[in-house]
């Protein structure tokens, strides 16, 4: 029975995509649910996988442009997984032939084994030793009119005198051992551009070209909610099966700090301001196919635990390919870390339509004044960028102002914000 591969429908807007790559060979055997090829569209890489074990006959090459419900290749199902393993075991041999080849062969004694191997030993390092001679053209010229070797120099010497070592010691160090030669390229590699690098580039241009970006910067004084995650690590990891980060702080008091600047939360309709109730926040991740941008949805209601588990989640199936269109799209704002790559500082890119994006990057001990005193304190450099066409510059920079205040005051996560004093003065 021949089945059909089809394209499948990577989100409602998308109706092509593009063949990246064959994850096996035209005509292999393969088993059911096995991964065969991937393919990219503008907004992610998913694989196709088989529907049926059997024999794969393409029907497109790595690149074409295929329509969302086009025939990938088939697959054949008469043809099982098992008979081809079967045949790769049992590998056509003549057994007459290696018989005759071990009766031709002398039986060796142990102390001809020995001899042999100290033979062989012996040869290879003869010949090691002769790529290392020298020869002079004129010398090389007598040896071949008579007909000598190197080996047969070597041999003809009777020894090695103190004259020859003295020479040998006189030589200058460059000439005593062959320097390594340099090799130089002019040679050019060339790679098409995938459908999601490309959607992405438009993307950023257009961003340049469309919004009216402004930065501004802050720096957060990291230490107690480094202290936290020192103090409770273990435990986290017992109850939860997964490290604690740095992200799942950052998330939850941008989701909180939204809630005294809502505006950053905001992006244009057309004419139109529109304002979510809701925080859904894209978390960059970087993959082997480029940057994704999953959304972790509802940040407002979540625990930092949680914001956790399904970045940690959502992380490893864009590194695996695994991800959907849908948990792609969305969002209401962005947050980026460029200070896993060793980042001290940078611009951050909006992703539209949000209106801003929140920068992370290197945590480094710096001195700073605390108390009229000098410390040293692991600092951090957060940028946000965002559209000055419907943030202003007051509401950007209280939103920055509120992150830093919630991580370095990690405990007011608990309190939307608010301090614990204040609500226990009723103030």
């Amino acid at each position: 029975m021949i089945i059909e591969i089809k394209v499948p429908t990577p989100g409602e807007s998308i109706t092509e995509v593009e063949l990246g790559k064959w994850l096996v060979e035209d005509g292999d055997v393969v088993d059911k649910d096995d991964e065969i090829a991937e393919i990219e569209s503008d907004k992610a890489t998913l694989t196709l996988v088989a529907d049926e074990a059997g024999k794969v006959s393409f029907k497109a090459q790595e690149g074409d442009m295929l329509e969302v419900g086009a025939v990938a290749c088939t697959i054949d199902t008469s043809v099982r997984p098992d008979e081809k393993k079967e045949e790769a075991k049992e590998q056509p041999r003549d057994e007459k032939q290696e018989d005759k080849k071990a009766d031709e062969k002398p039986a060796k004694s142990p102390e001809n084994e020995e001899e042999s191997t100290k033979d062989t030993q012996g040869k290879a390092t003869e010949k090691e030793d002769q790529a290392h001679v020298k020869i002079t053209s004129v010398a090389k010229k007598m040896m071949e009119e008579n007909n000598l070797s190197v080996d047969d120099i070597l041999q003809g010497l009777k020894r090695i005198s103190k004259k020859e070592v003295e020479a040998v010691m006189d030589l200058p160090k460059a000439t005593a051992a062959p320097a390594a030669k340099r090799t130089f390229s002019r040679e050019e590699d060339r790679e098409k551009m995938s459908s999601l690098r490309r959607k992405l580039s438009h993307r950023l241009v257009a961003v340049k070209n469309d919004t009216a970006m402004l930065t501004t910067f802050n720096e957060i004084d990291m230490s107690r909610v480094m202290e936290l995650r020192k103090k409770h690590q273990n435990r986290f990891i017992e109850k939860h099966d997964f490290k604690l980060g740095f992200m799942g702080f950052f998330t939850k008091a941008a989701a909180v700090a939204m809630n005294f600047h809502p505006a950053i939360n905001s992006m244009l309709d057309g004419e139109e301001i529109v304002s979510p109730q809701y925080v859904d926040v894209g978390i960059a991740v970087q993959t082997p196919k480029g940057l994704m941008v999953p959304i972790i949805r509802n940040t407002e209601s979540k625990s930092v635990a949680e914001i956790e588990k399904d970045l940690k989640d959502l992380a490893e199936k864009a590194r695996n390919k695994k991800i959907s269109v849908e948990e792609l799209t969305g969002g209401t704002f962005t947050i980026t870390n460029g200070g896993t790559f060793g980042s001290l500082l940078s611009t951050p890119i909006i992703n539209p339509p949000q209106s801003a994006i929140l920068g992370m990057h290197n945590i480094l001990e710096r001195p700073v004044a605390v108390n009229g005193k000098v410390e040293i304190r692991p600092m951090m450099y957060v940028a946000l960028s965002y559209d000055h066409r419907i943030i202003d510059g007051k509401d950007s920079v209280g939103f920055l102002v509120k992150v830093k205040e919630l991580i370095e005051n990690p405990e007011r996560l608990l309190n939307d914000g608010a301090n614990p004093e204040e609500l226990l003065l009723d103030l």
